[in-house]
């Protein structure tokens, strides 16, 4: 598979709304693939198809117990409050306080066009809301209470 480079502030397509995914092809698959790979090599959390210059509605995370994809993400259900630091890939050097639900559940599509759902709190919960901000070109920079560079 491929690596893509991961776009960085003040690139436009950050702020760019992504299109759902109309048919999941094998097109869709290999830019899942390559998110994959991306998201390993950059040693990251989680990763949005807009972060690589693809405006479609794809995410990846993997929290270290499990590794997820979802096509067409929404969150449906929400709970709870817990203000946390967060980074990002596209934000290098800086990290911030950031609001997220406590517990989040996701609907969306898997690869093989399956509707799932996905429950996750901590951990799992924030990423989900910020792989899907992006989605929206919502950088956590944007409902971050406070930021300050990393050391």
């Amino acid at each position: 598979m491929a690596v893509y480079q991961v776009l960085k502030l003040p690139n436009e397509t950050l702020r760019t709304r992504s299109a759902a995914v109309a048919k999941i092809n094998d097109g869709i698959l290999r830019v899942l693939d390559n998110m994959r790979d991306t998201l390993y090599a950059e040693e990251g959390l989680g990763l949005a198809a807009p972060q690589i210059g693809v405006l479609k509605r794809l995410i990846v995370i993997d929290t270290g117990e499990q590794f997820i994809e979802l096509i067409n993400p929404e969150i449906i259900e929400r709970e709870g409050e817990k203000t946390g630091t967060e980074g990002c890939l596209s934000v290098p050097g800086i990290i911030g306080r950031v609001s997220r639900s406590l517990y989040v559940k996701v609907r969306g599509l898997n690869r093989q066009g399956e509707e799932v759902e996905i429950e996750g709190s901590d951990l799992l919960a924030k990423a989900l809301q910020h792989e899907i901000d992006h989605l929206d070109g919502i950088l956590f920079i944007d409902k971050a209470i406070e930021t300050r560079r990393e050391r």
